[in-house]
């Protein structure tokens, strides 16, 4: 990373190469921090109308925003500095006549990820909070709440579903959801549900009650035991659930109603800790 691109994520401006040095010194030392939060907050507005709304050009955003030309420029010149955003030609559409085709910007996958990791600090604090006031079972509670609306979802659905394209008929739901899940059978019997991406990951790694409360969920869905076998939030390249054969949930529920269990849920966090020991 240059120089200028690392002044510019400090202070918050546009470093474009036609400045020159006096002018990137007068304009950050003439500015108030007051001034470079107000900088710094436009600039994070420019980047989400671009994650909402792009492929868009500059006089979209202005007009969206109230700036003027030269702001909306210089905004867009520090995002692409950065590498938040990049530029497109609009393909043209009929007749445009002479001169310079539209170009449109996009958010990159890097400004996309700044956005996620932006939401996992402020879910992080968030959760932190909750633990210091209320106690570890708060976060629990919340986490199993935030699943609560895929079970919802899905359970008139799972009913009409025959029981042997449950696993399929999660796993679409999950990729809808931005997981990009997979459903395959195991070679050691039952099926496998494979969450190759998790957008909560940072926060999990902090906070397993959000894997414990999704297994729980898958578990209750699917109507048969369930297990984890390993998480992306425990440095797993991908969250790993081994479903048990139908066969097996009768003999499972009996157990579960003597010993009080609950019987669709294998314990999570031991089976990860164990693939881990044997390399699995």
């Amino acid at each position: 990373m240059t120089d200028c691109i690392r002044s510019a994520r400090v202070h918050g401006l546009c470093l474009g190469k036609e400045l020159r040095h006096t002018d990137v010194v007068k304009n950050v030392t003439g500015m108030t921090n007051a001034e470079k939060g107000a900088e710094r907050g436009t600039r994070a507005r420019v980047a989400r109308l671009i994650l909402e709304h792009g492929p868009v050009d500059a006089a979209a955003l202005g007009e969206r925003l109230g700036l003027t030309p030269a702001a909306v420029r210089r905004h867009l010149d520090a995002l692409l500095a950065e590498g938040m955003i990049e530029p497109r030609t609009a393909r043209p559409r009929g007749q445009r006549g002479r001169g310079r085709p539209a170009k449109l910007f996009v958010i990159t996958d890097a400004g996309r990820s700044a956005f996620e990791h932006a939401y996992d600090g402020l879910a992080g604090g968030a959760l932190r909070f909750l633990a210091e006031r209320m106690g570890e079972e708060a976060v629990a509670e919340f986490a199993r709440s935030q699943v609560s609306g895929l079970v919802r979802r899905l359970e008139p659905l799972m009913r009409e579903v025959p029981a042997d394209q449950r696993v399929r008929v999660l796993a679409e739901a999950l990729t809808a959801d931005g997981y990009a899940a997979s459903a395959s059978t195991a070679k050691s019997g039952g099926e496998q549900l494979c969450q190759h991406h998790c957008p909560v990951a940072h926060v999990a790694a902090e906070f397993p009650q959000l894997c414990e409360a999704e297994t729980e969920a898958f578990g209750h869905l699917l109507g048969t035991p369930v297990q984890r076998l390993a998480t992306i939030a425990h440095g797993d390249g991908v969250c790993t659930t081994h479903v048990s054969p139908r066969a097996l949930a009768s003999q499972h529920t009996t157990q579960g109603t003597r010993d009080g269990s609950d019987p669709t849920v294998g314990n999570s966090r031991n089976s990860i800790d164990k693939s881990k020991e044997t390399g699995r």
